[in-house]
């Protein structure tokens, strides 16, 4: 078996999220609306990793003000937020489960306000911490 090395270029200032889930990368990608965003955007799935296996990263070359961290606290409170500098990581956030989310996920009950009335924000709030549970705002229904 040959190995190759995989080289992504360093980014001058931006974030690296790692420690993802493997195979969770592009989910990730399309609710942090990085499609949207006119910077470049490095994926890489299916790293090694001594501590989780296998894993995915993204490298994005932007200021990390341009991205909601509530939500990839949702998708994955593990995930590890490097922020870069001039090459050189200058911060490392942890991420926590968001007391409230808006607009990420939508109610599934029928009966819901928000299912009726459309330009009615959809918003959960994390009941429990525990178990991760989040329900709507507006009806209690669990996601």
């Amino acid at each position: 078996m040959v190995r190759s090395t995989l080289n992504v270029s360093s980014i001058s200032e931006g974030f690296v999220l790692d420690h993802i889930q493997a195979g969770k990368s592009m989910e990730i990608y399309r609710q942090l609306n990085l499609d949207e965003l006119d910077c470049c955007v490095a994926i890489i799935k299916n790293a090694e990793s001594g501590k989780m296996g296998k894993k995915d990263i993204i490298k994005i070359e932007c200021p990390i003000d341009r991205i909601d961290l509530n939500v990839l606290g949702f998708i994955d409170h593990n995930i590890t937020v490097n922020i870069i500098k001039d090459e050189k990581i200058v911060e490392k956030m942890s991420l926590q489960l968001p007391k409230e989310i808006k607009n990420v996920v939508t109610c599934k009950n029928p009966r819901c306000i928000t299912s009726i009335e459309q330009g009615l924000d959809q918003v959960f709030v994390l009941t429990d911490p525990a178990k991760e549970v989040y329900r709507c705002k507006y009806c209690e229904e669990k996601y």
